[in-house]
Protein backbone atom coordinates (compact mmCIF):
# COMPACT_ATOMS: atom_id res chain seq x y z
CA UNK A 1 0.00 0.00 0.00
CA UNK A 2 0.98 3.72 -0.35
CA UNK A 3 1.21 4.61 2.85
CA UNK A 4 4.47 1.15 3.52
CA UNK A 5 6.86 1.38 5.01
CA UNK A 6 6.26 4.28 7.84
CA UNK A 7 9.54 6.29 7.25
CA UNK A 8 10.87 5.90 10.45
CA UNK A 9 9.86 4.42 14.04
CA UNK A 10 10.57 7.61 15.93
CA UNK A 11 8.74 9.37 13.02
CA UNK A 12 5.84 7.65 12.77
CA UNK A 13 5.44 7.51 16.41
CA UNK A 14 5.58 10.90 16.90
CA UNK A 15 1.68 12.08 17.22
CA UNK A 16 2.06 14.46 13.94
CA UNK A 17 5.00 16.00 16.46
CA UNK A 18 1.60 19.03 16.01
CA UNK A 19 2.83 22.07 17.06
CA UNK A 20 0.17 22.91 20.54
CA UNK A 21 -1.58 26.12 21.29
CA UNK A 22 1.83 26.95 22.79
CA UNK A 23 3.43 27.35 19.81
CA UNK A 24 2.72 30.67 18.37
CA UNK A 25 1.17 30.76 15.20
CA UNK A 26 2.00 34.18 14.98
CA UNK A 27 5.81 33.54 15.53
CA UNK A 28 5.63 30.71 12.47
CA UNK A 29 3.63 33.01 10.27
CA UNK A 30 6.93 35.80 10.76
CA UNK A 31 9.71 33.28 10.07
CA UNK A 32 7.43 31.49 6.96
CA UNK A 33 7.36 34.71 5.51
CA UNK A 34 10.99 35.59 6.25
CA UNK A 35 12.21 32.44 4.60
CA UNK A 36 10.06 32.55 1.50
CA UNK A 37 11.56 35.89 0.50
CA UNK A 38 14.90 34.69 1.14
CA UNK A 39 14.74 31.16 -0.35
CA UNK A 40 13.10 29.68 -3.61
CA UNK A 41 13.67 26.12 -2.29
CA UNK A 42 11.06 27.08 1.07
CA UNK A 43 9.05 29.07 -1.35
CA UNK A 44 8.31 25.77 -3.36
CA UNK A 45 7.49 23.68 -0.37
CA UNK A 46 5.38 26.01 1.03
CA UNK A 47 3.53 25.87 -1.94
CA UNK A 48 3.21 22.14 -1.75
CA UNK A 49 2.34 22.35 1.61
CA UNK A 50 -1.04 24.75 0.95
CA UNK A 51 -1.58 22.18 -2.53
CA UNK A 52 -1.67 25.39 -4.51
CA UNK A 53 -0.31 26.81 -8.42
CA UNK A 54 1.30 29.26 -7.55
CA UNK A 55 4.75 29.47 -5.29
CA UNK A 56 4.30 33.06 -4.62
CA UNK A 57 0.66 32.94 -3.92
CA UNK A 58 -0.20 34.49 -0.10
CA UNK A 59 0.85 32.29 2.51
CA UNK A 60 -1.80 31.27 5.20
CA UNK A 61 -3.96 33.19 7.98
CA UNK A 62 -2.49 31.82 11.24
CA UNK A 63 -5.60 29.80 12.20
CA UNK A 64 -4.70 27.80 9.23
CA UNK A 65 -0.84 27.72 9.81
CA UNK A 66 -0.82 25.42 13.10
CA UNK A 67 -2.67 23.29 11.01
CA UNK A 68 -0.05 23.04 7.71
CA UNK A 69 3.07 23.36 9.35
CA UNK A 70 1.97 20.65 12.24
CA UNK A 71 1.45 18.06 9.11
CA UNK A 72 3.30 19.47 6.64
CA UNK A 73 0.31 19.34 4.23
CA UNK A 74 -3.25 20.82 3.75
CA UNK A 75 -5.20 17.79 2.31
CA UNK A 76 -7.51 15.21 4.18
CA UNK A 77 -5.84 12.13 2.23
CA UNK A 78 -2.66 13.45 3.56
CA UNK A 79 -4.20 13.08 6.87
CA UNK A 80 -5.15 9.08 6.04
CA UNK A 81 -1.41 8.54 4.28
CA UNK A 82 -0.11 9.06 7.59
CA UNK A 83 -2.77 7.53 9.73
CA UNK A 84 -1.59 4.32 8.06
CA UNK A 85 2.14 5.02 8.96
CA UNK A 86 1.03 5.45 12.46
CA UNK A 87 -1.41 2.56 12.55
CA UNK A 88 2.07 0.44 11.34
CA UNK A 89 4.00 1.74 13.77
CA UNK A 90 2.05 1.45 16.62
CA UNK A 91 0.88 -2.40 15.69
CA UNK A 92 5.06 -3.08 14.70
CA UNK A 93 5.61 -4.01 18.87
CA UNK A 94 3.78 -7.44 18.11
CA UNK A 95 4.55 -7.72 14.69
CA UNK A 96 8.77 -9.04 14.25
CA UNK A 97 8.80 -8.77 10.26
CA UNK A 98 8.05 -4.65 10.86
CA UNK A 99 10.35 -4.32 13.96
CA UNK A 100 13.06 -5.67 11.81
CA UNK A 101 12.39 -3.38 9.25
CA UNK A 102 12.16 -0.16 11.38
CA UNK A 103 15.51 -1.73 13.08
CA UNK A 104 17.15 -1.99 9.00
CA UNK A 105 15.81 1.47 8.48
CA UNK A 106 17.58 3.04 11.63
CA UNK A 107 20.84 1.89 10.52
CA UNK A 108 20.79 2.76 6.96
CA UNK A 109 19.92 6.28 8.46
CA UNK A 110 22.71 6.00 10.87
CA UNK A 111 25.07 4.66 7.64
CA UNK A 112 24.03 7.35 5.31
CA UNK A 113 23.62 9.87 7.73
CA UNK A 114 27.34 9.39 8.63
CA UNK A 115 28.02 8.87 4.69
CA UNK A 116 27.11 12.32 3.97
CA UNK A 117 28.51 14.54 7.16
CA UNK A 118 30.41 12.40 9.16
CA UNK A 119 29.08 12.56 12.02
CA UNK A 120 30.69 9.10 13.46
CA UNK A 121 34.31 10.75 13.28
CA UNK A 122 34.54 11.92 16.33
CA UNK A 123 35.05 8.22 17.52
CA UNK A 124 37.56 7.22 15.37
CA UNK A 125 39.41 10.32 15.95
CA UNK A 126 39.59 9.43 19.98
CA UNK A 127 43.06 8.73 21.37
CA UNK A 128 41.12 6.78 24.01
CA UNK A 129 38.07 4.49 24.37
CA UNK A 130 35.16 6.56 22.54
CA UNK A 131 32.41 7.04 24.62
CA UNK A 132 28.45 6.92 23.27
CA UNK A 133 25.21 8.12 24.74
CA UNK A 134 22.07 7.13 23.61
CA UNK A 135 18.88 8.67 25.27
CA UNK A 136 16.21 6.97 22.94
CA UNK A 137 18.22 3.25 21.68
CA UNK A 138 15.16 1.19 21.05
CA UNK A 139 14.75 -0.55 18.64
CA UNK A 140 19.21 -0.13 18.24
CA UNK A 141 19.75 0.07 14.69
CA UNK A 142 21.89 3.81 15.01
CA UNK A 143 23.65 2.57 17.95
CA UNK A 144 25.06 -0.93 16.57
CA UNK A 145 25.90 1.38 13.29
CA UNK A 146 27.76 4.08 15.56
CA UNK A 147 29.60 1.18 17.53
CA UNK A 148 30.44 -0.46 14.37
CA UNK A 149 32.36 2.61 12.76
CA UNK A 150 34.63 1.58 16.14
CA UNK A 151 34.83 -1.38 18.46
CA UNK A 152 36.53 0.36 20.67
CA UNK A 153 33.95 2.49 21.59
CA UNK A 154 31.62 2.21 24.98
CA UNK A 155 27.52 2.96 25.45
CA UNK A 156 25.62 3.86 27.88
CA UNK A 157 21.79 3.74 26.35
CA UNK A 158 18.43 4.49 27.86
CA UNK A 159 15.19 3.26 26.77
CA UNK A 160 11.49 3.00 28.07
CA UNK A 161 10.83 -1.06 28.84
CA UNK A 162 8.63 -2.92 26.80
CA UNK A 163 6.21 -3.08 29.72
CA UNK A 164 5.78 0.82 29.38
CA UNK A 165 5.12 0.27 25.59
CA UNK A 166 8.68 0.54 24.48
CA UNK A 167 10.02 -1.03 21.50
CA UNK A 168 11.91 -4.10 21.62
CA UNK A 169 15.94 -3.69 21.44
CA UNK A 170 17.23 -5.91 18.55
CA UNK A 171 20.91 -5.02 18.61
CA UNK A 172 22.81 -8.07 19.26
CA UNK A 173 24.48 -8.12 23.01
CA UNK A 174 27.25 -6.15 23.39
CA UNK A 175 29.67 -6.43 26.79
CA UNK A 176 30.86 -2.49 26.09
CA UNK A 177 27.37 -1.44 26.28
CA UNK A 178 24.73 -0.80 29.22
CA UNK A 179 21.34 -0.22 28.96
CA UNK A 180 18.82 1.00 31.34
CA UNK A 181 15.07 1.17 31.18
CA UNK A 182 13.36 3.62 32.39
CA UNK A 183 11.26 6.98 31.74
CA UNK A 184 13.90 9.62 31.18
CA UNK A 185 11.49 12.53 31.64
CA UNK A 186 11.56 11.34 35.49
CA UNK A 187 15.22 12.03 35.95
CA UNK A 188 15.02 14.83 38.08
CA UNK A 189 18.46 15.13 39.54
CA UNK A 190 20.01 17.84 37.90
CA UNK A 191 16.46 19.81 37.71
CA UNK A 192 15.73 19.05 41.66
CA UNK A 193 14.71 16.77 43.46
CA UNK A 194 11.01 16.13 43.82
CA UNK A 195 9.06 13.15 45.12
CA UNK A 196 8.48 10.40 42.63
CA UNK A 197 11.05 11.44 40.34
CA UNK A 198 14.08 9.06 39.61
CA UNK A 199 17.56 9.70 40.98
CA UNK A 200 20.56 10.33 38.74
CA UNK A 201 22.45 7.95 36.40
CA UNK A 202 24.72 9.53 35.10
CA UNK A 203 27.32 10.63 37.08
CA UNK A 204 29.05 14.30 37.10
CA UNK A 205 31.99 13.61 36.17
CA UNK A 206 30.24 11.03 33.27
CA UNK A 207 31.36 12.75 29.97
CA UNK A 208 30.30 11.40 26.16
CA UNK A 209 32.07 11.90 22.72
CA UNK A 210 28.74 11.51 21.12
CA UNK A 211 25.23 12.22 22.09
CA UNK A 212 22.57 10.81 20.52
CA UNK A 213 18.46 12.92 20.99
CA UNK A 214 16.30 11.30 18.61
CA UNK A 215 14.00 9.98 21.50
CA UNK A 216 10.15 10.49 21.04
CA UNK A 217 7.05 10.03 22.54
CA UNK A 218 5.08 7.13 22.13
CA UNK A 219 1.61 6.60 21.64
CA UNK A 220 1.97 2.88 22.72
CA UNK A 221 3.01 4.12 26.43
CA UNK A 222 0.51 1.67 28.38
CA UNK A 223 0.88 3.90 31.60
CA UNK A 224 -1.87 6.61 31.16
CA UNK A 225 -0.32 9.91 31.74
CA UNK A 226 -1.73 12.64 33.86
CA UNK A 227 -3.81 15.05 31.18
CA UNK A 228 -1.44 18.26 31.75
CA UNK A 229 1.89 16.07 30.45
CA UNK A 230 -0.27 15.14 27.26
CA UNK A 231 0.46 18.32 25.64
CA UNK A 232 3.75 19.23 27.35
CA UNK A 233 5.61 15.47 27.02
CA UNK A 234 7.03 16.26 24.12
CA UNK A 235 8.61 19.40 25.68
CA UNK A 236 9.41 17.34 28.38
CA UNK A 237 11.57 14.52 25.95
CA UNK A 238 12.86 16.55 23.72
CA UNK A 239 14.40 19.15 26.94
CA UNK A 240 15.62 16.21 29.14
CA UNK A 241 17.80 14.95 26.01
CA UNK A 242 19.17 18.45 25.45
CA UNK A 243 20.43 19.15 29.09
CA UNK A 244 21.57 15.99 30.12
CA UNK A 245 23.67 15.68 26.71
CA UNK A 246 25.05 18.77 26.78
CA UNK A 247 25.96 18.96 30.70
CA UNK A 248 27.82 14.97 30.02
CA UNK A 249 29.50 16.40 26.72
CA UNK A 250 33.20 16.06 25.91
CA UNK A 251 35.05 19.47 24.67
CA UNK A 252 34.87 18.90 21.08
CA UNK A 253 31.99 16.07 21.32
CA UNK A 254 29.03 15.47 18.89
CA UNK A 255 25.44 16.19 19.44
CA UNK A 256 22.75 14.09 17.13
CA UNK A 257 19.69 15.61 17.45
CA UNK A 258 16.26 14.46 15.64
CA UNK A 259 14.32 17.78 15.40
CA UNK A 260 10.64 18.38 13.46
CA UNK A 261 8.78 22.19 11.99
CA UNK A 262 12.12 23.88 11.33
CA UNK A 263 9.67 27.30 10.94
CA UNK A 264 8.35 27.04 14.50
CA UNK A 265 9.62 29.06 17.21
CA UNK A 266 10.96 26.45 19.43
CA UNK A 267 12.96 24.85 17.01
CA UNK A 268 14.23 28.05 15.56
CA UNK A 269 15.13 28.73 18.70
CA UNK A 270 17.08 25.50 19.41
CA UNK A 271 19.25 25.64 15.84
CA UNK A 272 20.11 29.15 17.14
CA UNK A 273 21.37 28.67 20.61
CA UNK A 274 23.60 25.37 18.76
CA UNK A 275 25.15 27.55 16.21
CA UNK A 276 26.64 29.71 19.17
CA UNK A 277 29.00 27.18 20.92
CA UNK A 278 28.99 24.76 17.90
CA UNK A 279 29.67 23.60 14.03
CA UNK A 280 25.89 22.96 13.14
CA UNK A 281 25.04 21.21 10.03
CA UNK A 282 21.41 19.75 8.83
CA UNK A 283 20.59 16.34 7.41
CA UNK A 284 17.85 14.68 5.99
CA UNK A 285 17.07 11.57 5.02
CA UNK A 286 15.85 11.85 1.50
CA UNK A 287 13.67 8.48 1.84
CA UNK A 288 13.16 7.59 5.24
CA UNK A 289 12.22 10.96 5.83
CA UNK A 290 11.52 12.38 3.14
CA UNK A 291 7.65 13.70 3.45
CA UNK A 292 7.87 14.46 6.98
CA UNK A 293 9.08 18.07 8.45
CA UNK A 294 11.73 15.61 10.48
CA UNK A 295 15.37 16.25 10.47
CA UNK A 296 18.51 15.77 12.31
CA UNK A 297 20.77 18.53 13.55
CA UNK A 298 24.42 17.89 13.73
CA UNK A 299 26.23 19.32 16.18
CA UNK A 300 30.20 19.42 15.94
CA UNK A 301 32.82 20.87 17.89
CA UNK A 302 30.78 21.39 20.45
CA UNK A 303 32.13 23.74 23.37
CA UNK A 304 29.88 22.83 26.81
CA UNK A 305 32.38 25.25 28.54
CA UNK A 306 31.17 28.79 26.38
CA UNK A 307 28.40 30.53 28.17
CA UNK A 308 26.05 30.15 26.08
CA UNK A 309 26.03 26.56 26.17
CA UNK A 310 25.99 26.92 29.93
CA UNK A 311 22.88 29.79 29.37
CA UNK A 312 20.74 27.22 27.48
CA UNK A 313 21.14 24.24 29.90
CA UNK A 314 19.82 26.24 32.24
CA UNK A 315 17.13 27.28 30.03
CA UNK A 316 16.32 24.14 29.08
CA UNK A 317 16.15 22.70 32.89
CA UNK A 318 13.81 26.16 33.25
CA UNK A 319 11.58 25.08 30.74
CA UNK A 320 11.29 21.35 31.78
CA UNK A 321 10.63 22.62 35.44
CA UNK A 322 7.90 24.88 33.85
CA UNK A 323 6.32 22.26 32.13
CA UNK A 324 6.35 19.52 34.75
CA UNK A 325 4.95 21.87 37.49
CA UNK A 326 4.17 25.22 35.46
CA UNK A 327 0.27 26.52 35.25
CA UNK A 328 -0.75 26.78 31.61
CA UNK A 329 0.19 30.53 31.89
CA UNK A 330 3.65 30.35 32.92
CA UNK A 331 4.01 27.24 30.19
CA UNK A 332 2.90 29.40 28.05
CA UNK A 333 5.06 32.66 28.78
CA UNK A 334 7.97 30.69 28.60
CA UNK A 335 7.19 28.94 25.09
CA UNK A 336 5.94 31.87 23.48
CA UNK A 337 7.94 35.14 21.54
CA UNK A 338 7.30 38.46 20.82
CA UNK A 339 7.33 39.31 17.55
CA UNK A 340 10.21 41.84 18.29
CA UNK A 341 11.97 38.82 19.69
CA UNK A 342 11.23 36.44 16.33
CA UNK A 343 12.26 39.56 14.16
CA UNK A 344 15.88 39.49 15.97
CA UNK A 345 16.25 36.29 15.86
CA UNK A 346 15.56 36.16 11.92
CA UNK A 347 17.98 39.00 11.54
CA UNK A 348 21.08 37.18 13.52
CA UNK A 349 20.56 33.49 12.57
CA UNK A 350 18.06 33.68 9.29
CA UNK A 351 21.07 34.22 6.66
CA UNK A 352 22.79 30.73 7.89
CA UNK A 353 19.69 28.90 8.47
CA UNK A 354 18.86 29.38 5.05
CA UNK A 355 21.74 28.32 3.71
CA UNK A 356 22.38 25.14 5.62
CA UNK A 357 18.50 24.31 5.29
CA UNK A 358 18.21 25.07 1.25
CA UNK A 359 18.80 20.90 0.88
CA UNK A 360 16.42 20.27 3.73
CA UNK A 361 13.38 21.71 1.75
CA UNK A 362 14.46 20.50 -1.34
CA UNK A 363 14.12 16.54 -0.40
CA UNK A 364 10.75 17.57 0.89
CA UNK A 365 9.31 19.34 -1.45
CA UNK A 366 10.54 16.57 -3.74
CA UNK A 367 8.93 13.81 -1.82
CA UNK A 368 5.78 16.05 -1.72
CA UNK A 369 5.46 16.34 -5.42
CA UNK A 370 5.10 12.79 -5.59
CA UNK A 371 3.54 11.95 -2.76
CA UNK A 372 -0.56 10.01 -3.63
CA UNK A 373 -1.97 12.92 -1.63
CA UNK A 374 -0.77 16.20 -3.38
CA UNK A 375 -2.24 17.31 -6.68
CA UNK A 376 -2.37 19.83 -9.23
CA UNK A 377 0.92 21.02 -6.77
CA UNK A 378 3.85 23.22 -8.43
CA UNK A 379 6.45 21.40 -9.68
CA UNK A 380 9.97 22.17 -9.54
CA UNK A 381 12.07 24.96 -7.62
CA UNK A 382 14.95 27.63 -8.91
CA UNK A 383 18.44 27.77 -7.79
Amino acid sequence: MDSWPPETPQDAQDTVACPKDHDNARAIKIISEYLSENAQEFRTLAALRQKVHCPRSPLLTEKRLLTVYAKGWENPAGDEFFRKQRQVADQSRDDPKTCRIFYEMMKNIAHDMHKATGVFDILTSSTNDPKILDFCVAPGGYLETSMWHDPRAQATAFSLGQDQGGHEILMPPNPRMTIKFMDITMLAAGYGHHANFLPRELAPDQFFDLVICDGQVLRTNVHARAEYRESREATRLTLTQLALGLEHLTLGGTMVVLLHHMETWGTLCLMRKMHQFASVQLFKHPKCHAKRSAFYLIATQVDPRFPQAKEAIEEWKGIWKVATFGSEEAYRDVTHASDAEVHSLLKDFGPHLVEIARPIWVIQAKALEKAPFVKGAPRGWGP
